[in-house]
């Protein structure tokens, strides 16, 4: 492209990595009008350039006033839109500022996207009125996308402390569930990491019909008297890689649902909550069978669980968990170190008809070491209507915590295969 100035003929190319100018020039005069346009171009600002070279989106310049009192959920909205209507490799950028922000839901998918990166480096607030939450919703969500990373080392506080009074879902199975912090429904290939989640007002994280989903280095906070408040929650997924992360909450520091396949969880610290948990499985009609799950490198402190599989009794439906192994855990002054119950009931009362119809399988424990706060460290109790089959114990070791006596075990509908050391002793 050529423009004629002053006799001058000025003919520039832009590319996406530089600005070049070539021209011509009559006299001195302009040469120097020249080198000026030149001066000013290169005067823009870094970023605006690099936001257009890059495809960066940054909530401030769309409205976002970061102020911690003003609802800045429009601008991240607006950025959003105008970030998955992009092309090509995409950043939002969340610079570092307190946010409050209500309900949102980042929708794809973002069809001309071929990856989209959330650079978090904020401190994000979410609205305490409740009634602008829907029922199971989550406060902030990513839906229906692919190729998704999440990080920064910004933080998601849910301010969940004037909720969680409000929660009967403790008590009663018709409640209306709290918002989840961060919810992923349908994505596909996402990472998240570097993230910190916050006095969520329910579970922190929770993953619905995703694929080959990567979260690590993870920091989860919650007091372990706050209700539902589970770290990471599982659900009806494959592929998922949950690793390096602090877990401490009022519920499961993470809990595997129904439906999901091929899911690994690794090198966690969790304390305190209710352990890492399978379920619980078999409460309503249709459920999917669980199989494939690792967990191993962990350590589980002070939690009332360690390693728990929990079913209900009289299932609506016949359904199955199988192929799971738990090894290399260390326990610390943990109450039920190692549970299966196949009677759940976190309510006051639940229907006992019939046993759980929910078939364990295939289930080994290996190398789990620690102390134990409760007398009974080794807890198998299993469905009467389906007793659980090709249970494995190698190498277990847990002391009691006050080191008075030895610790015990107890079994039920189950035939456990021992090899290696067995403290505390195996069940008759």
């Amino acid at each position: 492209m050529g423009i004629e100035i002053t006799g001058m003929g000025l003919i520039y190319v832009l590319s996406s990595s530089s600005l070049f100018f070539f021209f011509l020039c009559v006299n001195g005069r302009e040469l120097e009008l020249a080198r000026t346009g030149v001066q000013m171009l290169e005067r823009r600002s870094t970023a605006e350039l690099k936001e257009e070279e890059s495809h960066l989106f940054n909530v401030r310049r769309f409205g976002a006033r970061a102020d911690g009192l003003t609802d800045d959920r429009k601008a991240f909205l607006n950025a959003w839109n105008e970030a998955c209507g992009s092309t090509g490799k995409v950043e939002l950028l969340i610079p570092k500022g307190t946010y409050l922000i209500g309900p949102i839901r980042f929708a794809g998918p973002c069809r001309n996207v071929s990856s989209i990166t959330v650079l978090m480096k904020g401190y994000l607030k979410a609205t305490k009125d409740l009634s602008e939450y829907e029922s199971s919703s989550g406060w902030i969500e990513f839906t229906w996308m692919e190729d998704l990373t999440l990080t920064g080392g910004g933080a998601f506080d849910g301010q969940g402390f004037e909720a969680w009074p409000q929660n009967k879902c403790p008590f009663s199975a018709n409640c209306k569930l709290l918002p989840t912090n961060l919810k992923f429904v349908g994505t596909n290939r996402t990472v998240v990491r570097n993230i910190t989640s916050l006095n969520s007002k329910f579970f922190h994280i929770a993953l619905v019909n995703c694929k080959d989903f990567e979260g690590t280095q993870m920091n989860i906070s919650a007091p372990g008297n706050s209700p539902n408040t589970d770290g990471i929650h599982v659900d009806q997924s494959s592929n998922v890689y949950i690793s390096r992360s602090f877990i401490g909450s009022g519920d499961d520091c993470i809990s595997v649902g129904q439906g999901n396949s091929h899911i690994t969880i690794a090198g966690i610290i969790c304390g305190p909550g209710h352990g890492i948990s399978v379920g619980s499985l078999g409460r309503y009609p249709n459920e999917k069978d669980v199989n494939g799950l690792l967990v191993k490198d962990s350590i589980i402190i002070g939690t009332t669980n360690g390693l728990r599989i929990k079913t209900w009794a009289d299932s609506p439906n016949s359904s199955e968990a199988t192929n799971m192994t738990f090894k290399n855990i260390i326990m610390i002054n943990v109450n039920n170190p190692i549970i299966i119950d196949q009677t759940y009931c976190p309510f006051l009362s639940c229907s006992l008809k019939a046993p759980s119809r929910v078939k364990l399988s295939n289930i080994n424990f290996k190398n789990i070491r620690g102390t134990s706060s409760s007398a009974v460290a080794v807890t198998l109790k299993c469905s009467q209507g389906n007793p659980c089959q090709n249970i494995y114990f190698h190498n277990v070791h847990l002391d009691l915590s006050s080191g008075n006596q030895h610790a015990t075990s107890s079994c039920t509908n189950v035939r456990v295969k021992y090899s290696g050391t067995q403290i505390p002793p195996p069940c008759d």
